[in-house]
């Protein structure tokens, strides 16, 4: 035979899921009271003091009604009244089941009035903890770290977060895929990659994974701000980032990690691509301000790439070239430049001169083979090879990046064509630096 066990609450067979359900971080398991369903009461006649009866053939796997040959069973609101205000979860739940418990006990004769009482008085108190809180802002601040918590668990399922500057190893060394946590390290030595920038995005509901994506881009540009001198960034690295997924989003995770890795997966980097202020000294980052001007212009150019299928566009894309070329001008002319670059810089600028020419006459052709006989002697005025004096001067990447090598610009796209003709060349998007 066997005895059931004695009357009393029912526990709970582990805890229930937590809110956030099971997400790209890792599962999270809630951490509140389960309140229990009820008492079970003694089983009726039988040996021993509560009157349990032998379990038979065929009976259920449960507890018979209360019988009143022993004490009454303890009225389980009476129960989740106490459990709620012993831990302050939902207080103001907790004092409602109370008064609901105190009902019940008089009309059943049930026990639990003290512990309904004690569930009233710790829920009162959690209730006005809980208003203090909210009146101060209080409330704010505890979901904020909250959510930073969760933030700095990392692998144990929470968002993580890698600051600017940071170097990291992923799991496993690849940037592909869902990223769960990384280790921060040290720049100096090898790692898989290098955060340049974060953003966040706005907030509201979960806008979509094409949405975030599309977001994301914004690394593209914000590459520049942290890693001024594009000839100093290796061919083999390029740009990744870590973005928030459906499920990281209802955490109040917005934030974009913009980074350099390896394109290899199972490469690495070594040393920082950092190249601003931080690491540059003054005439540097006079040079590479005014380089990226005329680097942003260019790579505004139209989606068309033949001059023949957008002729109007490409014209006011000169105009804008010419512009910037002009304020690039000004900005080489106006800084004081060490002994050994100004030569150097000053060459750079005569041929910047006659490049804008050949930019505004191109803005004002009739025709494509017009606007292509002044584009090609642009970028012919613009060659990278006219940077590298000047570079070696300032101490900066002076090797043109592997990319440039057959285009006429530094940076630039993908060719100026034939001069003249107008055939088999589309214009470029990249940077004409000087």
């Amino acid at each position: 035979m066997e005895i059931p066990p004695p009357p009393g609450p029912q526990q709970p067979q582990g805890q229930p899921q937590g809110p956030y359900g099971e997400g790209p971080y890792g599962s999270y398991q809630g951490q509140g009271p389960y309140p229990p369903q009820g008492p079970y009461a003694p089983q009726g006649p039988g040996p021993g003091p509560y009157g349990y009866q032998p379990w038979g053939q065929g009976q259920g796997q449960g507890y018979p009604p209360y019988n009143g040959n022993g004490p009454a069973p303890v009225n389980g609101l009476a129960i989740a009244a106490l459990v709620l205000g012993i831990l302050c979860f939902l207080p103001l739940v907790g004092l409602v089941l109370g008064f609901f418990a105190l009902g019940q006990i008089r009309k059943k004769g049930e026990r639990g009035k003290g512990m309904a009482i004690a569930g009233m008085i710790l829920s009162g108190i959690g209730a006005a903890i809980l208003a203090l809180a909210l009146a101060t802002g209080g409330a704010a601040d505890f979901w904020e770290g909250f959510k930073e918590g969760a933030r700095e668990a990392g692998g144990n399922g929470a968002t993580f977060s890698v600051d600017e500057g940071e170097c990291f190893d992923a799991p496993g060394g690849s940037l592909e895929g869902m990223a769960y946590d990384v280790d921060t390290v040290s720049c100096e030595g090898e790692h898989d990659g290098e955060v340049f920038a974060n953003f966040t995005m706005a907030g509201g509901g979960y806008p979509g994974d094409e949405a975030i994506a599309e977001a994301a881009d914004k690394c593209y540009t914000l590459q520049y701000a942290y890693a001024m001198d594009s000839w100093a960034i290796p061919e083999n690295v390029d740009i990744y980032y870590f973005t928030p997924t459906r499920d990281s989003w209802s955490l109040g995770d917005r934030e974009i990690s913009c980074l350099f890795g390896n394109v290899d997966e199972k490469g690495s980097l070594t040393g920082s691509l950092r190249q601003d202020g931080t690491t540059l000294d003054a005439d540097q980052l006079a040079y590479l301000k005014a380089a990226q001007v005329l680097n942003e212009a260019m790579e505004a150019a139209p989606d068309e790439e033949y001059v023949e299928d957008d002729l109007p566009g490409h014209k006011e894309w000169a105009t804008k070239v010419s512009g910037a070329i002009t304020e690039q001008i000004g900005m080489l002319r106006g800084h004081d430049w060490p002994t050994e670059a100004k030569e150097p810089v000053a060459a750079l600028v005569k041929d910047l001169d006659k490049a804008r020419g050949e930019w505004a006459e191109a803005a004002k052709a009739a025709d494509a083979d017009a606007f292509y006989e002044h584009y090609g002697k642009a970028l012919e005025l613009t060659d990278a090879k006219k940077a590298v004096t000047t570079r070696k001067a300032l101490g900066l990447a002076s090797a043109p990046p592997e990319s440039y090598e057959g285009d006429e610009s530094d940076g630039g796209g993908e060719g100026g064509g034939d001069e003249g003709t107008g055939t088999g060349g589309g214009t470029g998007g990249g940077g004409a630096e000087v």
